[in-house]
């Protein structure tokens, strides 16, 4: 039987504020101390008051405007989502339920419902048969991003997932780190046979993009098999089990009722509209090129393969070091391409080798793109100059190792011509092959050449005195 699945993503993002949502304590994510960013606010001691971090909703407004939603200029709110567990010590989370920050928007294709925030829980640590509390995270501002049930393939899902990731970081809102905790990601799925709902199961936790993708496959499989025996499927909460590669049962799932919502009575009512910096005209200036604008700037205005587009934007260390060798070529397309072909081939899979390379200065790696541009170096000589300029580290100037190491292309007809007598003896055979008609030996001869010239060789000029001398 065909099954359609439908899936909805609720993602978590801790953003990158000073301090926490309701108090004054440093919202360190790198602290390994336990309990130390910790005051009675967080920790929720009798009689404390929370007061909401300003930077925290800016940001979130931030995420809203770049999404296209509708932000809650009117009227927002906080409320109490009441519910028990080790690591909340309220016994209670300040959200937001019936008035998020932002309504509507979308990011990749996928529609979103809303974007809250909120605040973050403390950590539990399992230990043997005893559990540890650490409450350095309890209170970190968490955003809260809900998409609508239309997304029907798990690397969809994946890809929307990346997708915010990034966005996050554009924005400078959240580092995102998924192997950090300070993203998360929890999928809704669902499986029917027309186009009605099935039951809803939420697989929580999923810490990598990989694994939401093989945790949503694994479910919708399972929902499958559990219908096709004549079972339902039971509403509930689902983990993930990286061993097993499998989801296991956790809990009976909660509706919204069960949280008993209300508004909290410690907060008060925000009326946004009235914070100039918070009107969507203030924040669009605040925003920096996006990603997806990104992308089109380099298709329009480069012509760049879309693979290493994406290399680019996803990096933006390597992006920023690419804008700045563009500007310094004067945005010439032909030199633009080449220079992502040796930055992304050649720079990147040396720094993914060795992890200790970092990328040479744009100054003289603009230089060796020029050189190859104008065929003083080989494509052979230009990897060879490349890697020096990686180890050293250092300014060295590729035109004084081209001298060096005698990597300028030779194009002097007397040196080549000696060089191409010395092919013709040492490979007889290719040499009549090509003379009876076969363009391939052609190829072999120039290759044999360029070895001899240990890449020194201008090949166009190799090539023609090859052909001139063979015939």
């Amino acid at each position: 039987m065909e099954y359609k699945p439908t899936i909805g993503l609720e993602i978590h993002a801790e953003l990158k504020t000073r301090t926490k949502m309701f108090c004054g304590c440093k919202n360190d994510p790198n602290e390994e101390r336990p309990n130390t960013n910790i005051c009675p606010v967080c920790m929720a001691h009798p009689g404390t008051l929370p007061v909401i971090n300003k930077e925290a909703v800016r940001q979130v407004l931030r995420v809203g405007v770049a999404l296209g939603g509708e932000l809650a200029l009117k009227f927002s709110e906080f409320d109490r989502k009441n519910y028990f567990y080790p690591d909340i010590s309220k016994g209670y989370q300040i959200s937001q339920y019936k008035y998020p920050l932002v309504a509507g928007g979308e990011l990749a294709g996928v529609a979103i419902t809303r974007v809250h925030l909120e605040e973050d829980t403390a950590t539990s640590k399992h230990r043997g048969d005893h559990s540890l509390v650490d409450f350095n995270r309890a209170g970190v501002p968490l955003m809260e991003l809900v998409t609508e049930p239309v997304i029907n393939l798990a690397k969809q899902a994946g890809d929307f997932a990346r997708e915010l990731q990034l966005l996050l970081r554009y924005l400078n809102a959240s580092d995102a780190n998924m192997e950090k905790g300070e993203m998360r990601v929890e999928a809704n799925i669902s499986v029917s046979k027309d186009d009605k709902f099935g039951t809803k199961v939420e697989v929580k936790n999923l810490n990598s993009f990989k694994i939401a993708e093989k945790a949503i496959e694994y479910e919708i499989k399972r929902q499958q098999e559990v219908l096709e025996a004549g079972e339902e499927v039971v509403q509930e909460t689902r983990g993930w089990d990286e061993t097993k590669g499998a989801t296991f049962s956790q809990r009976k799932k909660e509706s919204s009722h069960d949280y008993r919502y209300f508004p909290e009575p410690d907060l008060p009512k925000l009326k946004l509209g009235e914070v100039e910096e918070f009107k969507p005209e203030s924040l669009l200036k605040t925003l920096p090129e996006l990603p997806w604008q990104k992308r089109e700037r380099y298709r329009k205005d480069y012509g760049i393969k879309e693979s290493d587009i994406e290399i680019l934007v996803a990096d933006p260390v390597l992006d920023e070091f690419f804008e700045a060798v563009v500007a310094d070529l004067g945005r010439d397309k032909q030199m633009v391409q080449l220079a992502a072909n040796y930055l992304i081939s050649d720079v990147l899979g040396k720094m993914k080798v060795k992890a200790d390379l970092g990328l040479p200065p744009h100054a003289d790696f603009t230089s060796l793109i020029k050189l190859v541009a104008e065929n003083e170096v080989s494509s052979r000589g230009a990897k060879d100059i490349l890697e020096i300029m990686l180890v050293s580290g250092e300014a060295t100037g590729p035109k004084k190792i081209a001298e060096e190491k005698g990597l300028f292309q030779q194009s002097d007809t007397d040196a080549l011509g000696k060089i191409i007598d010395r092919v013709i003896d040492e490979n007889q055979k290719a040499a009549d092959e090509y003379r009876a008609g076969k363009e391939t030996a052609l190829q072999f001869l120039v290759g044999q050449g360029m070895r001899l010239s240990k890449g020194s060789a201008n090949p166009g000029v190799l090539k023609e005195l090859l052909v001139e001398k063979l015939t």
